[in-house]
């Protein structure tokens, strides 16, 4: 088949080219014509594992890049939405790069012959794309949903860093169609990957991307909730949560105590879930305790800091690990963030390493220090924050030696001091 895909992002960009993978046609639309020029020339416009070998692979073949909207859809049987959906002020999701995007199609669709199904990709609270999306498709092409054209809502299920495995090796692929005709045009986009296709209704689409999100959030805050108790009884955490975790009906991911989540997803589609319910005059108070208990939980890794050191004015602190996990360059809702914060506040001297997120990091941050390596970073350091969970930080022993103090605070559980050849100061965020 061959499909449109409105929104080179992460999901975007993704979709774009694991569709390729399964033999279809792919036409990336986007306004900006650095990314456009990029796809074109088989680049990666954001960095994904496994990402750049399927551009490389397919760009000019089965994958081609536009900003004209007439032509992707003109070209294309269906068009997915995979644009952005950040968060206002009051956190919730702001839908005019989605409005915008619902406006062009329209417009192109009204230019068109045949019939076209249109896929919302984007995450958007329930009842977006039947009040929001539909309407402005039918305004624009002049056109009626169900007879002239389809519209769909298949949410993402997809982690960043490994969205690319993620799709093609999905646990649930959800169609939410106003039709059965639409449903089917959608699922043989997927024919190809071993795994049953849900028909659902959009709105009941729209909201198992939420509770799916909110649930895994839920239990991240769980378990630091959990974590931050047992540490003032000197009770291991991870211990407790191994085993918790061998209950079939809970499982263990999700369950590791640390600096809490971020990214882009957990936190505005939390953030989003509790406008909407406090729009239908609902008050989620378990969802906002989700988000109070994340707000505060790295704030725990100075507090534990200055336990140590006393008054941190002046003093030398590494920062290992900016983006919001590790395989990603993504700096978005990074618990670093708030922790960098705190420590510039309290006039502390930042140096900072990461693998893969500095250039991003350096925007918001631009006048602490940045490092080429984690032993650069923790050469002379008063003490050392470990925030992100790259592997390389797994494997540091001697370099601590060079540090003034060789004070370790862990926000992930990477470490164990018995395993180093170097004695150091430890200290675990919840254990």
């Amino acid at each position: 088949m061959r499909v449109s895909v409105i929104g080179t992002g992460y999901v975007g960009s993704v979709s774009a080219a694991c569709f390729a993978e399964l033999g279809h046609e792919a036409i990336c639309v986007d306004v900006d014509e650095r990314k456009v020029s990029m796809i074109n020339a088989g680049k990666a416009p954001i960095w994904e594992e496994g990402l750049e070998e399927l551009l490389e692979e397919y760009a000019g073949k089965r994958i081609i890049a536009t900003s004209d909207y007439d032509l992707a859809v003109q070209r294309s049987d269906v068009s997915f939405i995979c644009v952005g959906t950040p968060s206002d002020e009051k956190g919730n999701i702001d839908l005019s790069i989605v409005r915008s995007a619902a406006m062009s199609l329209g417009e192109a669709m009204a230019k068109k012959d045949h019939y076209h199904v249109v896929v919302v990709k984007s995450t958007v609270v329930p009842e977006t794309t039947e009040k929001l999306v539909i309407p402005l498709l039918e305004k624009h092409s002049g056109k009626k949903a169900g007879k002239d054209f389809g519209v769909a809502m298949n949410p993402e299920f997809l982690r960043e860093g490994k969205a690319v495995y993620d799709f093609m090796h999905p646990d649930k692929i959800v169609v939410g169609a106003i039709d059965e005709r639409t449903f089917f045009m959608v699922s043989e986009l997927y024919r190809g990957l071993d795994c049953q296709v849900t028909h659902t209704r959009p709105t009941t689409a729209e909201m198992i991307k939420y509770a799916n999100n909110t649930l895994l959030a839920t239990k991240v805050s769980f378990a630091n909730e959990i974590g931050n108790i047992c540490k003032k009884m000197g009770i291991d955490t991870y211990a407790v949560m191994k085993e918790v975790g061998k209950d079939f009906r809970i499982s263990p991911h999700f369950l590791n105590s640390g600096a809490g989540f971020g990214g882009s997803c957990f936190p505005k589609d939390v953030r989003a879930i509790i406008g909407k319910a406090e729009e239908l005059g609902y008050e989620p108070k378990l969802l906002r305790s989700v988000i109070d208990i994340n707000e505060k939980q790295p704030l725990g890794m100075v507090r534990l800091l200055e336990q140590k050191t006393g008054e941190l004015q002046g003093k030398c602190i590494t920062v290992l690990g900016l983006a919001f996990k590790n395989d990603t360059d993504d700096i978005r809702e990074s618990r670093s963030i708030p922790v960098i914060e705190e420590l510039l506040r309290k006039k502390a001297l930042v140096t900072a390493y990461d693998p893969m997120a500095t250039e991003h990091m350096k925007k918001v941050f631009p006048n602490i220090t940045y490092c080429d390596s984690a032993a650069e970073a923790l050469q002379d350091a008063d003490a050392c924050l470990l925030m992100t969970e790259w592997d390389q930080f797994r494997r540091l022993d001697k370099e601590f030696a060079t540090m003034k103090r060789p004070l370790v605070i862990d926000g992930r559980h990477l470490l164990d001091p018995k395993d180093l050849s170097v004695k150091i100061e430890y200290e675990g965020l919840c254990w």
